[in-house]
């Protein structure tokens, strides 16, 4: 059965017509073609869909795309502002917290989440965040790394450190 959702992805507005059972992270690959969100392992253990919803990090393969109906959405696309990249972006570049990428997207959206909570996390901390996700290349290791970097621009910039 056909329907029509309408919500604000990456702060612009977009309605479609889905099947009712359309996962968001479909939506958002299939439909608008926002291919950063991946899509691993049909039972939400690996954590690479995690996109943000209403401020929220979320697995988008738990999340029908009709529940997403009105609210707003954020993707790993979002984070690169004008050319500028994020400083999460830019630390997992500077610590080589990437290697295949696959876990990258969920990883920095994650990450995201949790530096504008605390912006200067443990690495306990950073490691408690990211334990809904898989990565199965990098031993967690040079994301954590990615992760304090990104914290240390950021203070840095701020005058904070």
């Amino acid at each position: 059965m056909s329907m029509q959702v309408s919500m604000t992805v990456n702060g612009e507005q977009v309605t479609e017509e889905i099947e009712g059972r359309t996962l968001l992270v479909h939506f958002l690959r299939d439909q608008l073609r926002l291919t950063g969100t991946h899509w691993g392992c049909d039972t939400s253990n690996c954590g690479t869909c995690v996109v943000w919803m209403d401020g929220e990090p979320v697995k988008s393969c738990t999340v029908l795309a009709a529940m997403a109906g009105g609210r707003e959405v954020r993707t790993v696309e979002d984070l690169e502002q004008d050319g500028v990249l994020d400083p999460i972006q830019q630390g997992f570049m500077e610590c080589h917290g990437v290697q295949c990428g696959f876990c990258t997207p969920g990883m920095m959206m994650t990450a995201r989440a949790l530096l504008d909570r605390n912006p200067d996390p443990t690495d306990r901390e950073i490691r408690e965040a990211i334990s809904g996700q898989i990565c199965r290349c990098t031993g967690y290791a040079t994301i954590v790394r990615s992760v304090q970097w990104a914290a240390a621009a950021e203070a840095a910039f701020e005058g904070r450190s």
